[in-house]
């Protein structure tokens, strides 16, 4: 049964609770660690729990938490768990210069939504700043946080994509990712950087993400549309602890790694589910195709096991608070997008 969070801080409380493997894993891990681009929707996920690890393994580590902190709320919210901020532009080349020296690092920033537009933008920040990081920190073992839509749309029936897939690049985003992951692996078969891509599925969590999604429009009465018919989905809890265990993943070559859970859920079955929660017949236009953004989870679960939130808490977490009218991240996914264009 879920434990459903009361508000934001019990949620992110439940979001940044350690595993028992994390704090083995920290305990571990040789040197401190320096999220970049912790300002995102997972960034303080992540950032948090490691602080939260390191003190439970009572080991002396700093994490530094790198972003441009507009917001001061994020600010304090990771100085709360531990975390060093560092407020910095990693665009700018002094910024990057002068952060801090780690042995490890997780690599967050980015750009997805705008890319329609403003490409060149997209492009610098996914392709050009990478292989700028990728030397800056040559020294250091790196997680550098990759997508799913770096794969092409792929057959649900068939388990979905597999690391060792070829690209199939739709649209200038999936582009400039792989142009991320090249950048990376460039500079790790250059200095022998340890590197792991975390190709990362669609994270979960009660604010955001591909189910509240489909429980808000079946709440709302609102059409689903199905030619995205599956989707691959992992609770943010796992995303964040996945993230840190990858760290000791890393290699060169880089390794690639797909970060979802072990079922690829059908969107018209999730939107019947909400319904029989909500009292509700869900709305849906169009026909399913077949095919999607969907990955094969399994090297990630023989690494690191089974997901600890399972679909079904997921499921009940995510309808709970869609029925209570918590609050939103109001970032929408886009996740039925098929021709590459955010």
């Amino acid at each position: 049964m879920a434990t459903i969070p009361a508000d934001i801080p019990a949620l992110e409380e439940s979001l940044t609770e350690p595993t028992p493997e994390v704090v083995a894993d920290v305990a571990r891990l040789e040197g401190d660690l320096v999220v970049l681009g912790v300002g995102g929707k997972v960034g303080p996920s992540v950032a948090g729990m490691a602080a939260r690890a390191i003190r439970e393994a009572g080991v002396d580590k700093t994490v530094y938490g790198v972003a441009r902190f507009s917001d001061p709320a994020a600010r304090a919210t990771l100085e709360q768990y531990g975390v060093r901020p560092v407020p910095a532009d990693l665009t700018d080349d002094g910024h990057l210069a002068a952060l801090p020296d780690a042995a490890n690092v997780i690599y967050m920033a980015g750009n997805k939504f705008g890319t329609v537009g403003n490409e060149h933008f997209t492009w610098m920040m996914n392709t050009y700043l990478p292989g700028r990081v990728a030397q800056r920190y040559r020294e250091s073992r790196i997680v550098s946080f990759s997508t799913l839509v770096t794969y092409p749309l792929a057959d649900a029936a068939t388990g979905g994509s597999r690391e060792a897939d070829w690209p199939g690049i739709v649209g200038e985003y999936a582009a400039s990712c792989v142009g991320r992951e090249r950048m990376f692996e460039h500079f790790s078969r250059r200095f022998g950087t340890p590197v792991l891509q975390f190709r990362l599925g669609y994270s979960i969590e009660t604010r955001y993400g591909v189910l509240q999604e489909i429980a808000q429009a079946v709440h709302d009465g609102i059409p689903i549309p199905l030619a995205m018919g599956h989707a691959s989905v992992i609770w943010q809890r796992d995303v964040a602890a996945w993230a840190i265990r990858s760290l000791h993943l890393a290699d060169s070559p880089p390794r690639r790694l797909n970060i979802t859970g072990p079922e690829i859920v059908s969107v018209r079955r999730l939107a019947e589910i909400f319904g029989e929660r909500f009292g509700r017949e869900p709305r849906f236009e169009g026909q399913e195709t077949g095919t999607g953004y969907v990955m094969d989870g399994a090297e990630a679960q023989q690494a690191f096991g089974f997901p600890s939130t399972t679909l079904a808490d997921m499921v009940e977490t995510v309808a709970a608070w869609v029925a209570a009218s918590g609050p939103t991240i109001g970032k929408p996914t886009k996740f039925q997008q098929r021709d590459g264009a955010f």
